[in-house]
C-alpha cells in the first residue's frame, strides 16, 4: 500500500455527537452559500441532507449537502471556485462513487461539511431526500438509526467505508418502505 501522509481531516475518527439544533441553520447557510457559488455553473438546486438534516438524530457533526449540476464538464472550474471557500475535491478514484463528485469542507483541520455534486436524473438525489424525509416523520426509525450509527462508530471508529457499509441495509430497508 502506498505510504502517504494524509491531512489530519482525511483520517479523523468517526465521532457521533448528540443532536444539535444548530445543524439546521448551518445546513441552510451552506445551501445559500453554495447556490451563490455554483449558480454560474448552472446549479439551481442545493439541499441539506444526511444525518444533520434529520431532527433529533445523533450524527457526525458534518453538514451534508447535495447540489445538482447539468454536467461534470466544468469540474476543474468548480473545484477552483469551491477551493476559495476551503472545499477540497476528492478525486473519483479515491471516492469510488462514479455517480457523484465529492468535496469536503475543512475548518481548523476538521471536516465541517460534505458536498455531493450529482447530475440531473441521478437516482440517488431522490433517495437522499426520501431517506431524510422518512426519518424526519418516523421517530422509531430515527431511534433505530441512531443506535445503529452509534454501534458502527464504536465498531469502526477509523474506517469510514466500513461504517457506511454497515448502514447500507438499514438505508435500503427505509427506501424500500419495508420498515412499516
Amino acid at each position: 500500500m502506498e505510504n502517504r501522509k494524509w491531512p489530519k481531516w482525511a483520517v479523523e475518527a468517526i465521532e457521533i455527537e448528540p443532536p444539535n439544533p444548530d445543524w439546521t441553520e448551518m445546513g441552510r447557510a451552506e445551501v445559500k452559500e453554495l447556490l451563490h457559488s455554483l449558480s454560474p455553473f448552472g446549479v439551481k438546486e442545493v439541499e441539506h441532507v444526511g444525518s444533520t438534516a434529520i431532527r433529533d438524530l445523533p450524527a457526525k457533526p458534518i453538514i451534508d449537502v447535495m447540489a445538482m449540476v447539468p454536467s461534470f464538464d466544468d469540474l476543474d472550474e468548480i473545484a477552483g471556485r469551491l477551493g476559495e471557500d476551503q472545499w477540497h475535491f476528492v478525486p473519483v478514484e479515491l471516492d469510488i462513487r462514479p455517480w457523484r463528485r465529492f468535496f469536503i469542507k475543512v475548518e481548523n483541520e476538521r471536516r465541517v461539511a460534505h458536498l455531493h455534486l450529482m447530475l440531473a436524473g441521478e437516482p440517488r438525489w431522490a433517495q437522499q431526500r426520501s431517506f431524510r424525509d422518512r426519518l424526519n416523520v418516523n421517530p422509531s426509525l430515527r431511534e433505530e438509526y441512531a443506535e445503529l450509527k452509534k454501534h458502527l462508530a464504536h465498531q469502526f471508529p477509523d474506517d469510514r467505508e466500513a461504517y457506511s457499509e454497515g448502514k447500507a441495509a438499514f438505508i435500503q430497508r427505509v427506501l424500500d418502505g419495508s420498515e412499516m
